[in-house]
C-alpha cells in the first residue's frame, strides 16, 4: 500500500527501511556509534533513534570451517551454543546509498562476521509538530513528565 497521499490532522507516514540487528547487549553503543558516522538515524527533531529490545537468547550449530570452530578450542562443529542477544532496531529512508552505508557501518562495529539482520519495508509516522501543544496526554501536561532515565 502506498501511503504517500494519506492525510491526517496528527501527521503522515514516510517510507523507511527497518533494521532488526541481533547483537550482544553491551555492543549496541559501538554500532549506533558507528552508524551516527554515516547518517543521523533522525526521528522527527531528535536524532540517534533506536529501539532495544529486552536481553534474549540466540542460538546456533557452527557448521566445520566456521569462526566458532576455527577460533574455539576444543568447539565440536555442529554443538549448539546460546549467548545474550537484543535486538537493535533503526530505521533509514529508502534510499539505497543511505542503507549501504549504514550496512557497511553496522557490519564493521559488529562482532560476528555474520550479524543476523532483517531488514522490512516499513512506513514511519511522523506527528504534526508542536512542542507547545496543550494537548492533556503531552509529557510536559500530564503532570508526571518524562519517564526516569536508564543512562
Amino acid at each position: 500500500m502506498d501511503l504517500t497521499e494519506y492525510k491526517a490532522k496528527s501527521g503522515r507516514f514516510e517510507p523507511v527501511w527497518t533494521l532488526e540487528i541481533q547483537t550482544l547487549p553491551e555492543d549496541t553503543d559501538r554500532i549506533l556509534d558507528a552508524v551516527m558516522e554515516v547518517y543521523p538515524l533522525g526521528y522527527g527533531r531528535y536524532q540517534r533513534n533506536a529501539s532495544i529490545s529486552a536481553v534474549g537468547r540466540e542460538t546456533a550449530q557452527p557448521e566445520p570451517g566456521s569462526t566458532t570452530t576455527t577460533h574455539v578450542e576444543g568447539f565440536k562443529a555442529g554443538a549448539t551454543e546460546t549467548y545474550p542477544m537484543v535486538e537493535l532496531k533503526i530505521s533509514v529512508p529508502r534510499e539505497l546509498v543511505v542503507l549501504e552505508r549504514v550496512m557497511d557501518a553496522v557490519v564493521w562495529a559488529h562482532h560476528y562476521e555474520e550479524p543476523v539482520i532483517f531488514l522490512r519495508e516499513d512506513w514511519a509516522s511522523r506527528a504534526t509538530y508542536d512542542p507547545r501543544s496543550d494537548n492533556p496526554n503531552r509529557w510536559w501536561n500530564d503532570g508526571r513528565g518524562l519517564p526516569e532515565r536508564l543512562e
